[in-house]
This record gives C-alpha cells, sequence and structure tokens, in this order.
C-alpha cells in the first residue's frame, strides 16, 4: 500500500510537467475535469487535486490507456452478462429495432 501511494504522491508533484508534455491544452483539460480555472491553477500550484480530478486529466493525457482500460472492463461485462443468461439473440434485436422503425 505503500509504494502505491509515493507513487500516487509523484503523479501528483509531476502532473504540470505531464500536462506540459501532453498534446492537450490546458484549457481543454480545465473544461473536461470540470473545474474553475482559478480552482484548477491553484490546486496545481498547491498540488490538491482530489483523487478523481487525478484520475479525470490522467483520463484525458492517456486516452489509449484509458480506452484499454474500458475495453477490458466492457469485454468482462459481456462475459458476466453471457454467464448469467442476460443477452438477447441477433433476430430478437433486429425485430426490437424494427418494431421502433429504426431499420
Amino acid at each position: 500500500m505503500i509504494q502505491e501511494i509515493i507513487a500516487y504522491k509523484k503523479i501528483v508533484d509531476d502532473i504540470e510537467d505531464l500536462m506540459s508534455k501532453s498534446p492537450f491544452k490546458k484549457n481543454y483539460i480545465i473544461e473536461k475535469v470540470g473545474i474553475s480555472r482559478p480552482t484548477f491553477y491553484r490546486k496545481l500550484k498547491t498540488h490538491t487535486f482530489t483523487p478523481d480530478e487525478v484520475l479525470s486529466i490522467a483520463k484525458i493525457l492517456s486516452p489509449e490507456e484509458n480506452f484499454m482500460l474500458e475495453l477490458k472492463a466492457d469485454i468482462e461485462q459481456g462475459k458476466r452478462d453471457l454467464d448469467n443468461g442476460d443477452f438477447i439473440t441477433h433476430e430478437q434485436m433486429l425485430a426490437e429495432l424494427k418494431s421502433k422503425n429504426l431499420i
């Protein structure tokens, strides 16, 4: 657990450098994270982003890694759905789409 905390602190300490090396502008990151500009810069200066804010920033800075994690989670959810019988057949889906006039 201590190693994870040390790694997290290093990320928080290095987050400004990570942002400046990324192709994304700070204004874009501020908008996506959803905090005000003054608050963002205060937190950047004082290293006081919440873990959720750091996660939001990391997802923006590493979109490929985020996509892979979400894809893996979706695949695992699909496996659980299949094991639980929580699915419909192709024919059932086509019938549902036709009933909604979507095809």
